[in-house]
């Protein structure tokens, strides 16, 4: 593991349909409304030392988008509504970046059940550059700059528009919800998530495989097959730990000036470093809180980074 994600320091306003940046959708026979079919999942929640303390059974929807030879794409339709972003100044392993608090009302959205696999990636750019190889594990040594390539593809291919998701989106969509560090509650354990549940030793200093009063686990050293992981309450898997997703946004230091509609932040910051949510298979667990949120290169890649799309419809 890196020091880059031992201490989570790495290193666009919401695109409307008549803002993407991607080509133009290529008229096919896909150009037409997609169908919206529910689906049904368990929703767990953990007390304070990471033991269940409830699960309750929920439905969301979502369309399928069919990519070809088998590979289907599935969009989770996200209610909109207004939600606290960054994290209280009391939370465990916060830092900086994270301040300050701010409301954020979102329009609803579709996005990616689960990260984008390795099969959907291949099926859109006809390679796969992971290290970890497996059709269902998400795709990963990819830069942000293949990440937007990518939707292009895609929005050419089906005829709907896809982008990378705002920041703010992310985050809405991570929390279902909660305001807790984890969309799980107080803490997590790696039979919620593939992260590093052990210690590691970094120049002098241990930092511990676990969050809070939660028992240390696991470390898998690699990716898992998406949707290994129980979902939050909107019906998405892994977003805490497997791959830090790319957002839009341009990366600042904190969210003073930030927009409070759910657009991505692309004016000032730092101008050729964007946002990366979620945390991965080599973090530990802090880094994958909600809230946290780190910046890198646009062209920089790693096995670490991959990313879940947006898509516009209507």
């Amino acid at each position: 593991m890196t020091a880059l994600g031992a201490t989570g320091f790495l290193g666009m306003k919401l695109l409307f349909p008549d803002q993407i940046k991607a080509q133009p959708p290529a008229s096919t026979d896909q150009d037409e409304p997609l169908q919206l079919k529910s689906f049904s999942f368990d929703v767990i929640t953990v007390d304070a030392s990471g033991k269940e303390k409830s699960r309750r059974s929920n439905q969301a929807t979502c369309v399928q988008e069919d990519l070809g030879k088998g590979v289907i794409l599935e969009m989770v339709k996200i209610p909109g509504g207004s939600f606290l972003m960054g994290s209280p100044t009391a939370e465990q392993g916060r830092y900086s970046p994270e301040s300050q608090q701010h409301r954020v009302t979102i329009p609803d959205f579709f996005i990616g059940r689960y990260p984008v696999t390795q099969a959907q990636y291949e099926a859109i750019v006809n390679k796969n550059p992971s290290n970890f190889k497996g059709a269902n594990r998400p795709v990963e040594k990819v830069t942000w700059n293949d990440a937007q390539a990518f939707c292009g593809k895609l929005s050419q291919k089906t005829g709907h528009n896809y982008r990378l998701p705002s920041e703010a989106e992310w985050e809405y969509a991570c929390r279902a919800g909660t305001t807790t560090p984890f969309h799980f509650g107080e803490t997590i354990t790696t039979d919620l998530a593939n992260y590093q549940g052990t210690d590691w030793e970094y120049q002098g200093t241990t930092y511990p495989g676990n969050y809070g009063n939660a028992p240390k686990g696991k470390y898998r050293e690699q990716t898992t097959d998406v949707g290994s992981f129980p979902a939050n309450a909107f019906g998405l898997c892994d977003m805490h730990g497997n791959v830090w997703e790319w957002c839009e946004d341009v990366y600042h230091e904190n969210y003073q000036g930030a927009p409070t509609n759910g657009s991505a932040w692309n004016e000032g910051g730092e101008q050729g470093r964007r946002i990366l949510r979620g945390g991965s298979w080599n973090s530990l667990p802090g880094i994958c809180r909600s809230a946290n949120r780190v910046g890198s290169s646009s062209d920089f890649l790693n096995s670490n980074f991959g990313f879940r799309v947006v898509a516009v419809l209507a």
